[in-house]
């Protein structure tokens, strides 16, 4: 996997594997992708100084689900890089894509999403996304979903 591949991508987060991570069957346990996930989506919040605006105004971005489509076990020792992109920018909510690829395999492991909708903490509501995080959002389209 080149590194001009990643560079494709508005979002790309490169993390070892941990051997701790491995279950029973001695390969990376399902539940840990989604950490990866997580691990992606956070830094492209924190490019969006997110966490800041969440503490200031109380709204802020929630998870309402997610998927994940295993296409190889991951095994200890490896390096992965995490891609992903942001689709279907509306109003209150937007979908983050991801691939998970590894080094070793040298092809895609893992493909996933989530559905990211901005909610007001103080009611529990859904919200509209702070028309400059839904304007700063555009950047992680891919180019063919750009607006």
């Amino acid at each position: 996997m080149s590194q001009a591949h990643f560079s494709d991508y508005p979002l790309a987060q490169t993390q070892a594997i941990v051997w701790n991570d491995m279950d029973a069957l001695q390969h990376i346990n399902n539940t840990v992708y989604f950490r990866y996930f997580e691990d992606v989506r956070v830094v492209m919040l924190e490019e969006l100084n997110v966490f800041d605006h969440v503490k200031s105004h109380n709204i802020g971005p929630v998870v309402a689900s997610t998927r994940c489509d295993y296409r190889a076990p991951l095994v200890y020792p490896d390096t992965i890089t995490t891609v992903s992109w942001v689709e279907d920018v509306q109003k209150k909510r937007y979908t983050m894509k991801y691939e998970i690829h590894s080094h070793n395999q040298q092809r895609c492991v893992a493909v996933g999403e989530a559905l990211v909708v901005y909610c007001d903490f103080s009611d529990g509501k859904s919200c509209a996304i702070p028309e400059k995080t839904a304007n700063a959002l555009q950047k992680y389209l891919l180019p063919e979903n750009a607006e």
